[in-house]
């Protein structure tokens, strides 16, 4: 599997053992502005485990945008708030994406 952060070291195995047992996989989205220029991106992907917070592992995700999205007009504000709530929620689970073309 391609790289994810949280499964260092781990084979596809258990990778996907992890998502059997109620783990997912997820993707955080923030926002970087420069006045008249807005970037919304997505982070590399995560592996929440079963009993981890996506919440407490998309926070420096929040934290950048929160910091540096507001800034760029127009997109700054909406883009900001789109990627708020995806963190806020968890992030964005993308396991069927990645484990499905592999069981």
């Amino acid at each position: 599997m391609a790289e994810i952060v949280g499964a260092e070291g781990m084979s596809d195995a258990q990778v996907i053992a992890q998502v059997r047992a109620g783990g997912k996989l997820v993707v955080f989205q923030y926002t970087i502005s420069l006045l008249v220029i807005t970037f919304k991106r997505a982070s590399e992907v995560h592996l929440i485990k079963v009993g981890e917070s996506g919440l407490v592992k998309g926070l420096p995700y929040t934290l950048l945008t929160l910091l540096l999205g507001w800034w760029g007009f127009p997109f700054g504000p909406i883009y900001s708030l789109m990627c708020l709530y995806t963190n806020l929620r968890g992030g964005k689970d993308v396991t069927e994406q990645i484990v499905r073309p592999r069981v």
